[in-house]
């Protein structure tokens, strides 16, 4: 069956895990993404999170928990590298860092850095990977713009 692609796209990010339904608890409850699909086979479990309903543009996290692996600390982005997602106000960064705080995964209290980076904060999952919250960070609507897309 065709798939209509006619040139190469990012899709995903996988991240191996200790604890799936631990890390989807952590996603779901501290970013916006929410879980797509779930599926399970002999080597391990897996889920997509994705943020709702992104149609026109997904692009997934995996987050795969392996038998051999289960129950470990598995974090591999760390001290500085990190996933990226951006909101849509500067309060939903303080919202997202408050909750974090509360439950011991802030990594980054939030600033403001301009220039490229705007307001950000970042937080720990529960493998130690970092994910960076920002408002107004310019990288989306860059490459956008640099591409004669929307901005």
């Amino acid at each position: 069956m065709a798939t209509g692609l006619t040139s190469a796209r990012w899709t995903h990010v996988a991240l191996p895990v200790g604890d799936l339904d631990k890390s989807i608890d952590f996603y779901t409850k501290l970013t916006p993404l929410v879980v797509v699909d779930r599926f399970k086979d002999d080597d391990g479990e897996s889920a997509w999170l994705s943020n709702d309903k992104q149609v026109e543009t997904p692009f997934v996290l995996v987050l795969v928990c392996f038998n051999k692996d289960r129950g470990g600390q598995l974090g591999l982005l760390t001290p500085f590298a990190h996933l990226g997602i951006e909101v849509p106000n500067r309060s939903d960064v303080d919202d997202m860092a408050a909750r974090a705080r509360e439950l011991g995964s802030l990594h980054w209290e939030p600033q403001d850095i301009g220039g490229q980076v705007g307001y950000v904060c970042a937080l720990k999952d529960p493998d130690g990977n970092v994910i960076e919250i920002s408002h107004d960070q310019k990288v989306f609507s860059s490459v956008r713009r640099l591409w004669g897309g929307e901005s």
